[in-house]
């Protein structure tokens, strides 16, 4: 694809992209509600697209920033994560995390299609829930058979529950006594954006807050064996599928981007990097997961998810009340905190 080809949507990307920074702030400052800039642009995408106001002379560039700016935006998030995270889990942390997510994941899934649901808009659910919100299901997307609307039902579905979280979460965890690092590794097994994880934790003293991060971000390390995983079980239907074997692209054993993120993840566990430099690459891969986004988002029919009604709702309560009530139980049964 020409370099000019893609100017025009890359900048309309970009332009939202500060938008959505913009209103994370606004919100920040005048609420207690966390709203990711990832979220407010698949928000923002979707709108352009659906009122009619995306220029032709776009359409490149934001599925150019769809495709790739999304891989390298997963490649960054590996350097926000470390092995040594893991092993300051220890043994009753890493059973937990591990329970909570292979439970939420493959229960939501086969709830999802009990309920009639897609086996994408099912699988993407799933992974939101279970590991780390819109991040997760971008990442996802690629190597499922999902779409463009199944991706922002899944997103707006981890949105809504995790905000409600940062509000009952507290009150819940009151109730039952949860407090210190008990309270912070239960919001960490169970809050699915790590923005929200930190808003919920924050309620909590230093232990909970500390305890909830490195408990979230243990979750989203298990993003890289479960999406090679889906791709490897769904490269091996395929090939068995004579008729789906002649009309579809496999996705590859192992997508690149994931190999990448499994690197930066091992070289930030290797090298000691200064904290200002990660702070500057965080920032990079929020604004390019945002901007992906953005072109995510302009791929989304809106009379399409209207037609889908209420039960991916439905699904959404359900998974979030499953990992809030996993993680729960799980804390109190391994002694943790």
């Amino acid at each position: 694809m020409p370099r000019k080809e893609i100017v025009p949507g890359l900048a309309l990307a970009a332009t939202v992209v500060v938008v959505a920074f913009g209103v994370e702030a606004l919100v920040k400052n005048y609420s207690p509600l966390v709203i990711s800039p990832l979220v407010v642009s698949v928000v923002f995408g979707a709108l352009i697209s659906n009122l009619g106001l995306m220029p032709t002379s776009c359409l490149p560039g934001v599925r150019f920033a769809a495709r790739s700016l999304l891989r390298i935006g997963i490649v960054l998030l590996g350097l926000q994560l470390s092995f040594t995270q893991v092993r300051a889990l220890g043994a009753p942390g890493l059973v937990l995390v591990a329970f909570v997510v292979s439970i939420t994941f493959f229960g939501t899934q086969w709830l999802g299609r009990r309920m009639g649901l897609s086996a994408g808009l099912s699988l993407l659910v799933a992974t939101g829930f279970s590991i780390c919100g819109a991040s997760a299901i971008a990442a996802m997307r690629p190597v499922s058979d999902a779409d463009d609307d199944d991706m922002a039902y899944a997103i707006a579905l981890v949105t809504i529950c995790g905000s409600l979280a940062i509000f009952l979460l507290p009150l819940v965890g009151e109730m039952i006594a949860f407090s210190g690092a008990r309270f912070g590794s239960w919001v960490g097994a169970s809050v699915h954006d790590v923005a929200q994880t930190v808003a919920t934790a924050a309620s909590g003293n230093e232990q909970s807050q500390h305890a909830a991060i490195i408990v979230k971000l243990t979750r989203v390390m298990l993003l890289a064996p479960m999406v090679a995983g889906v791709s490897f079980t769904r490269r091996r239907k395929l090939k068995n599928s004579h008729n789906e074997a002649t009309t579809a692209k496999r996705p590859p054993l192992m997508p690149l981007f994931i190999v990448g993120f499994l690197a930066t993840i091992t070289l930030n566990s290797v090298v000691d990097m200064p904290a200002t430099f990660l702070s500057d690459v965080k920032w990079i891969e929020k604004s390019l997961l945002a901007a992906a986004l953005v072109g995510l988002g302009a791929g989304v029919d809106a009379r399409k998810l209207r037609s889908i009604g209420a039960r991916p709702l439905a699904l959404g309560l359900i998974s979030w009340g499953l990992i809030a009530t996993l993680s729960g139980i799980g804390v109190v049964f391994l002694n943790i905190g």
